[in-house]
């Protein structure tokens, strides 16, 4: 578990080494237990640590059954903070490799915002936001923009 995370860019890091890991403790340890969440994925809310931890389990455990390792990369960040809160707005590309090959097997990428706070000198994600522009004549989410 991640004690101490003293930037905000270390939030963005353990993000993207707890999902290669396919760690969930480490990955949840810089969420807020009361935690909300918008995500792309089939739900439209999940409140609170307990909801998301479940959500991240299915996750993780669906990319162990495919057998795959997940890299996540951040571009186009902006951090806004102040002494408590922050803000960060990014495109957030997840590329999946294959375990045994190494071989790039998809690729997708979402707009994410985190809005964070500090608590006992660490900051936390108190609230996430992911969403995809929708293309008008179909209706569904487009992945493949950037």
């Amino acid at each position: 578990m991640i004690i101490g995370v003293s930037s905000v860019q270390d939030v963005l890091e353990n993000y993207k080494s707890s999902v290669y890991e396919k760690d969930v403790d480490q990955f949840l340890s810089t969420y807020a237990v009361d935690v909300y969440i918008f995500d792309c994925w089939g739900n439209w809310e999940c409140k609170g640590i307990s909801s998301w931890r479940e959500n991240v389990v299915m996750w993780f455990n669906s990319l162990s059954e495919d057998r795959n390792i997940l890299k996540v990369i951040f571009d186009e960040v902006t951090i806004e903070e102040n002494t408590n809160v922050a803000f960060v707005h990014c495109a957030v590309s997840f590329v999946a490799h294959s375990e045994e090959s190494g071989e790039k097997l998809r690729q997708m990428t979402n707009r994410f915002t985190f809005g964070l706070k500090k608590v006992n000198e660490s900051w936390v994600i108190t609230h996430e936001h992911s969403s995809l522009p929708i293309d008008m004549h179909t209706g569904k989410g487009m992945f493949d923009l950037k």
